[in-house]
């Protein structure tokens, strides 16, 4: 085998997967888009994120600046040299990693520190099994840490909050898929996809779980009974009224994919992993002779293109109200706002993550004045040019509530008025923002391609020592639009929501398959 042909056939799909999502996603989401009411929150998420795809199409960049853990599942033929495949695999990732295809998301568990190619120990994750045919299967899925924070596991029997007591059996899995699309709300950059695995151990009831991702959204189950369960989930859990990003809405789960495998009799577990709409997913079949690509995978059917020219402009309900703010931002402007409207920022803000937030709560000083700021739950895909100036390739909101513990004291401590974020905070942030005079605004996950063109350049950046993810990096934009979910008179969209899908929860207490 070519070994060069072989690392550019992997380069291309690490790209491919990155940057296009594939044609069965396509559908999923485009359906999603029929089916939300006209002038809703969710449908303007919805009209985001679809000119989000168009723009990673065009711009062959990240759909998510999140490009997550990439795991691979290779099929080798017997005798097919998996060393060499694997060291193929490892010089894609880097080059694309140096491309700006992919952002350096491999950490050192104990120090914190970033390899800066998403290359360590067990960094990417390659499955490898051996099968009868005489071609490579290479399959490749990009899951980030948003939706990968959402993966739940059951273990039977439980009493599940809302909808009471699953036993071992298979109304009780029903129960626990219910409770597990519940339990994201829009913290997994909802409308997603789940796969379930039901049964084995804890660490191959997981591994069942995510393999169920690498399915197609349209296939169809050959078990009668897990057939009946995928239908019986997509037809209701969209009833939850979870929506997309979490705003409420029509469309909660694009797509619900349930593998069975057996298990000890002390143990039943029932694990489901969660992925968000922008779910990353293709495959090759790599020829074993000359190293090339010779068939995509997930690529048959309808071709489904989001011509945003032809996108009217979305309107939020008529009681919301879109307010232009420039940063600095004062106590006043912060006051008048309400859950609901929509907030276009001009001006600075500045990105911080986790290792921002943990730094900041002990530090004296922040790098910059932070007092009237705005800051961005972020960590951008960024390159910088030959001239030594930075440019942003991808850049949409990570999951807010891992920065619940800091959030308020250093909102409170350095005067920062607004935070951008996805998915929402909790009851400590809350009470902060009622306090000081803050709010919470809800950017659409994922959208990272949107995101990036309305930043008009990078002021600078502080804290590099904590890896490009995590550093924070002086942003000047025009027209940053987000939704305000958490008011500073004590309001919370998210709350509201949360409430409200338990409440509908109930309603599939009682058995169903017998």
């Amino acid at each position: 085998m070519n070994l060069e042909t072989l690392q550019q056939s992997m380069y291309t799909l690490i790209v491919e997967t990155s940057t296009n999502l594939p044609k069965d996603v396509r559908r999923a989401v485009k359906k999603a888009k029929e089916r939300e009411n006209a002038g809703t929150r969710a449908a303007m998420s919805l009209d985001t994120i679809t000119t989000n795809i168009k723009m990673a199409d065009d711009n062959i960049s990240p759909i998510c600046q999140d490009t997550g853990m990439p795991t691979f599942k290779i099929k080798t033929p017997v005798g097919a040299n998996q060393i060499h495949i694997q060291k193929a695999i490892y010089a894609a990732i880097e080059q694309a990693t140096k491309n700006g295809k992919l952002r350096p998301n491999s950490v050192d568990s104990l120090d914190g520190s970033n390899s800066g190619n998403n290359l360590g120990p067990g960094t990417p994750v390659i499955k490898f099994e051996q099968w009868e045919e005489d071609y490579i299967d290479a399959r490749l899925i990009l899951k980030g840490g948003g939706c990968e924070n959402k993966n739940i596991q059951y273990s039977l029997p439980c009493e599940l909050e809302g909808i009471g007591k699953a036993g071992r059996d298979l109304d009780g899995i029903r129960k626990c898929i219910m409770h597990s699309v519940y339990q994201a709300q829009g913290q997994g950059c909802s409308a997603g996809f789940i796969g379930v695995g039901i049964g084995g151990d804890r660490s191959s009831g997981y591994d069942l779980a995510k393999a169920q991702l690498f399915r197609g959204v349209d296939d169809v189950n050959e078990n009668e009974d897990l057939r009946k369960l995928e239908e019986y989930v997509m037809e209701h859990a969209n009833e939850l009224g979870i929506g997309t990003m979490g705003f409420g809405g029509e469309t909660t789960l694009l797509g619900c994919k349930v593998g069975v495998m057996n298990r000890l009799p002390a143990s039943f577990f029932v694990s489901v992993a969660y992925n968000c709409w922008a779910y990353r997913r293709l495959g090759v079949a790599i020829n074993t002779e000359t190293g090339g690509i010779g068939e995509w995978f997930y690529q048959d059917g309808e071709e489904v293109s989001f011509d945003t020219t032809q996108q009217q402009e979305q309107e939020v309900k008529s009681e919301s109200r879109v307010v232009t703010l420039q940063a600095p931002i004062t106590e006043e402007q912060i006051r008048d706002l309400k859950v609901g409207d929509v907030v276009q920022i001009n001006g600075m803000m500045y990105t911080g993550r986790d290792a921002i937030h943990k730094h900041l709560s002990t530090a004296d000083s922040a790098p910059v004045d932070l007092n009237g700021q705005v800051i961005y739950h972020c960590g951008p895909v960024i390159l910088k040019d030959e001239a030594g100036q930075w440019h942003v390739k991808a850049a949409g909101p990570t999951t807010s509530i891992r920065e619940e513990p800091y959030q308020g004291d250093i909102m409170k401590r350095f005067g920062i008025r607004a935070v951008i974020g996805k998915g929402g905070m909790g009851p400590k942030t809350l009470q902060a923002l009622g306090e000081h005079g803050g709010v919470y605004l809800n950017a659409i996950g994922g959208a990272a391609q949107y995101y990036a063109d309305c930043i008009k350049g990078v002021e600078g950046v502080d804290l590099m020592q904590f890896g490009i993810p995590e550093a924070m990096w002086h942003l000047r934009v025009e027209g940053f639009t987000a939704v305000v979910t958490m008011d500073s008179h004590g309001n919370s969209l998210h709350e509201e929501v949360d409430k409200s899908s338990l409440q509908k929860l109930a309603k599939f207490k009682e058995p169903v398959f017998a």
